[in-house]
């Protein structure tokens, strides 16, 4: 037993045998024990598949899950250095890297809470293209501020003065901001695009000389898929500087025609054309018959002006009104023999009289 204590009591690098031994079996056990703890309570998450699971404890799963091997690692070294005692300038080491590792996981878990309530608040919302096409807008956001958040907070741990930091930075940050404004101009913009949702993902937009669907709404730039399949690239700041038109956000679409029909049309038949046509329109279900007017005497024939509604999306059964409307006109027309106009020109010839009559 002497022999033993005489061993556990010997000096080895500034600590005796019997410290670095229990060193050596804290950091074993925290190592250990922890990582086996996040793997059982990742399989029991994984378990509970769709069964109803009240938030707090999804979130706390959630994190727990989240929890990096590094920042394991970090509190097993943090458990064995306790027993043990460091030169100062090893002390110092090991402090500024726990706190920035204990402060990179705050920030990981910090982003989990995020995307957790972003997640939940999408599952309330079910299949909203409003709330989907600005989440990653509101994730990039949210990450850029916890990890700055974090930094200083970081920093701040470490004994630095962060007041003389932060001024310091804020002067910087306007001769980077002025660097990058145009950069910082998208950003601003999809926050607001985000925000006010002028438009969403699946949204048909008409912004001055292009038109298409809109894809993604990115951080940067808007993407649409344009009606001849290229793919159309736009900054944030030049969509809501532009005169946009959300096609998609029009429940009906105007169509609005004229017909032209013989001079030779009786009467009678001109006062059962406006009846005809407002038949043909009120056909489809949807459809809706505004009015049907005698506009003018054309040059060819009598012009009347036609205005109806149909629902605008999806787009393939617009036009497919449109084609059985013109179809069901042309029927109706033909059924009454009333003839349409197309464009004529009588000349009348005049023989001069012969010459030494």
């Amino acid at each position: 037993m002497a022999h033993w204590s005489a061993f556990l009591a010997h000096n080895f690098l500034g600590n005796s045998v019997r410290d670095w031994a229990l060193a050596l079996v804290a950091f074993l056990v925290t190592f250990t024990l922890l990582p086996i703890v996040q793997t059982w309570l990742g399989s029991v998450r994984r378990k509970w598949g769709d069964l109803p699971v009240p938030a707090g404890v999804e979130l706390i799963a959630r994190l727990i899950t989240r929890t990096s091997r590094i920042f394991l690692w970090a509190v097993a070294v943090y458990a064995g250095a306790r027993f043990l005692e460091h030169p100062p300038r090893i002390e110092r080491f090991l402090n500024v890297a726990l706190v920035c590792i204990a402060w990179t996981q705050v920030a990981l878990w910090g982003v989990a809470a995020v995307e957790f309530g972003l997640e939940r608040q999408r599952a309330t919302r079910g299949e909203d293209p409003a709330f989907r096409g600005s989440l990653t807008i509101l994730l990039f956001v949210a990450r850029i501020i916890i990890f700055a958040l974090a930094l200083l907070l970081a920093l701040d741990s470490l004994g630095i003065n962060i007041t003389t930091l932060v001024a310091g930075l804020g002067i910087g940050g306007i001769a980077v901001a002025l660097a990058v404004q145009a950069v910082l101009g998208d950003l601003l913009a999809s926050l607001s695009i985000a925000l006010d949702k002028p438009f969403v993902v699946g949204d048909a937009l008409r912004i001055d000389d292009f038109e298409g669907v809109v894809e993604r709404i990115g951080v940067k730039s808007v993407r649409l898929r344009s009606v001849s399949g290229e793919e159309i690239i736009l900054a944030n700041t030049d969509v809501l500087k532009s005169r946009l038109r959300n096609l998609g956000r029009m429940p009906q679409r105007r169509h609005l025609f004229t017909l032209s029909i013989s001079y030779d049309t009786s009467r009678a038949k001109l006062d059962l054309l406006s009846k005809l046509i407002e038949e043909a329109v009120r056909v489809e279900p949807a459809g809706r018959f505004e009015y049907c007017i005698f506009k003018s005497f054309g040059d060819s024939g009598l012009t009347f002006e036609i205005c109806c509604f149909y629902p605008s999306r999806p787009a393939a059964t617009y036009l497919a009104a449109l084609d059985g409307l013109n179809r069901r006109i042309h029927a109706a027309f033909e059924e009454h023999a009333i003839a349409f106009a197309y464009p004529t020109r009588r000349v009348f010839v005049e023989r001069s009289p012969a010459v030494g009559s």
